[in-house]
């Protein structure tokens, strides 16, 4: 069960070691692309079809038709990357359970949105973690987890594709136990828990009253999807790339500089943020010397 990217390959390693899959459960088609008129198929639907799976594609989890679709591919276990809560009808079917890959240590993160919170606060480390789906959202008894470092200039898309390969392995590893038997469950500590919550693009905003690093690890965590973002000549600037100076300066913090030729640069409380990767609203995305070659500042 699954739907973008992030979830693939984990289906291609669990095919290439030889495992069953009786049945991939996604999303359904959605229109996308330009003017929102094609109708587009997710990530695992386009593999699991080359691959000649059956696919499974509800709109509703709770629907007795597809409950019943479900029940009858007889998958002694399910495996959960980056898709919808399930409900308990759904989870709790197969005998040997359903087990979900989550893109953080738990507890930590626990929620819709775990890498880019991780590099939004500066970690310096994260990983996956399987666990056995139970009521409440990313809580269950963990399985397994693998540790991998988060770069200082590393984006949150950038971790994306280096934790789903990560991720696949840790599935492969989860299955092999589960098959077996050989694994034993730790409980999570709520204590420990941190909330990863779901980004929208309020969120984004940046905020040039806070440090450089700040600045810099909000930018990265929010690259290159949806995107940081502060507003130049009342448009939408987003930033995907920039980098920090610590500097003294009198200026009031979101006051940009530019000498119209290589750089731009914000005032933030303890220097500037140089913009590297930026897109105005209405124009693509460029680099800092192709954005100024189109635009000056006073």
């Amino acid at each position: 069960m699954g739907t973008p990217d992030f979830a693939v390959p984990a289906l291609d390693i669990l095919l290439q070691n030889g495992y069953d899959i009786v049945g991939v459960v996604t999303a359904t088609d959605k229109l996308g692309g330009r003017g929102k008129k094609q109708l587009l198929q997710p990530p695992v639907k386009k593999y699991a079809l080359e691959k000649g799976l059956k696919v499974l594609q509800p709109s509703n989890l709770k629907s007795p038709d597809f409950i019943e679709a479900l029940r009858a591919l007889k998958a002694d276990l399910q495996v959960v990357v980056a898709f919808r809560m399930l409900p308990e009808a759904v989870w709790d079917m197969p005998p040997k359970g359903t087990f979900n890959l989550h893109g953080s240590l738990l507890p930590r993160y626990r929620g819709a949105a775990p890498i880019n919170w991780a590099v939004i606060n500066g970690d310096t480390e994260t990983g996956v973690t399987t666990f056995f789906i139970k009521h409440e959202i990313d809580t269950g008894d963990v399985l397994f987890q693998a540790r991998m470092p988060i770069g200082p200039d590393e984006t949150a898309g950038e971790v994306h594709d280096r934790m789903m390969h990560l991720g696949a392995s840790l599935v492969l590893k989860t299955v092999k136990a589960i098959e077996t038997g050989d694994y034993q469950l730790a409980k999570q500590d709520g204590a420990q828990a941190t909330m990863a919550p779901k980004i929208f693009k309020a969120t984004c905003e940046i905020d040039f009253s806070l440090t450089t690093k700040e600045v810099h690890d909000f930018v990265r965590g929010l690259s290159p999807f949806p995107a940081a973002w502060t507003t130049l000549d009342g448009k939408t600037l987003k930033v995907m790339r920039g980098r920090p100076e610590a500097a003294a300066h009198q200026l009031a913090p979101g006051t940009f500089e530019s000498d119209n030729q290589a750089f731009i640069r914000i005032a933030a409380k303890d220097g500037y943020y140089y913009l590297d990767e930026l897109q105005l609203s209405g124009r693509k995305r460029m680099n800092v010397r192709d954005f100024l070659n189109g635009y000056q500042f006073g």
